[in-house]
């Protein structure tokens, strides 16, 4: 008997939070989304806690003109921000006990070409999910690339159609906007992650999930793989939750 097929869709973020990586490791099969407008989010920037609290880094854009899609993005490399973003990671977790493997990966992405934002962080997520082994099932995709038109629902619901998808995992911001039914007349479960932002030994004060996962390998090395462990539940149960 076939399990069925789980798939999640998602803009790329650059060093993204323990959130979608564990978006990932509930997938059979990942679609970098990136072929939509790029609007203010974590595309281009996110997070570092620092011993002055948490610290943002942004990958410089150029030449962006209103309508864009995220692939069509270029970064700005007139300007040294992969050095800029290395100090600020050297200094936060200078006193981490696994600065040297974060420092290796987050070297191993800049030295990988990049043209655009999907560029940096598509390269940016695979080393994070490649650290922490949690690709081995898993099959990453274009959207681009699967033929699939449309916009907003629809075209989520034709992707995971195409794909053969029976589950649709997705994460809180699609409350907002999804049509459910769209997906129930076809057959496809939606469930919405129950993160459960597990505590980690953590530098600075209190605990915050919300910073990038290179925290976590920071901190615990690829033993933070074990916090890696949220779940999904159904969106009518989520919707009977959020009220």
């Amino acid at each position: 008997m076939l399990i069925p097929s789980s798939i999640v869709i998602s803009q790329s973020m650059y060093f993204p939070w323990v959130g979608l990586l564990e978006q990932i490791r509930l997938a059979d099969i990942v679609v970098h989304y990136d072929d939509v407008q790029f609007t203010r989010g974590f595309y281009n920037r996110v997070q570092v806690k620092t011993d002055q609290g948490s610290k943002w880094i942004t990958v410089p854009i150029r030449d962006h003109h209103r309508g864009q899609n995220i692939d069509e993005v270029l970064v700005d490399d007139r300007l040294d921000w992969r050095s800029q973003h290395r100090n600020v990671i050297s200094h936060a977790y200078r006193n981490a006990p696994f600065i040297d493997e974060v420092l290796a990966l987050v070297d191993s992405v800049f030295e990988q070409p990049a043209n655009t934002i999907a560029d940096i962080s598509r390269c940016s997520i695979m080393a994070l999910v490649n650290y922490f082994k949690l690709g081995n099932n898993c099959q990453f995709m274009n959207s681009k690339k699967l033929g699939v038109e449309g916009r907003s629902s629809q075209r989520l619901h034709d992707l995971v159609k195409v794909l053969g998808g029976k589950i649709y995992i997705t994460g809180h911001g699609a409350l907002n906007y999804l049509d459910h039914t769209l997906f129930d007349r076809s057959g496809i479960a939606v469930q919405y992650m129950k993160y459960r932002c597990i505590p980690y030994p953590q530098l600075y004060g209190t605990f915050t999930p919300y910073v990038t996962a290179l925290d976590l390998i920071a901190n615990c090395g690829s033993e933070g793989a074990h916090v890696i462990k949220s779940t999904a539940i159904n969106w009518k149960d989520f919707v009977n939750e959020s009220n």
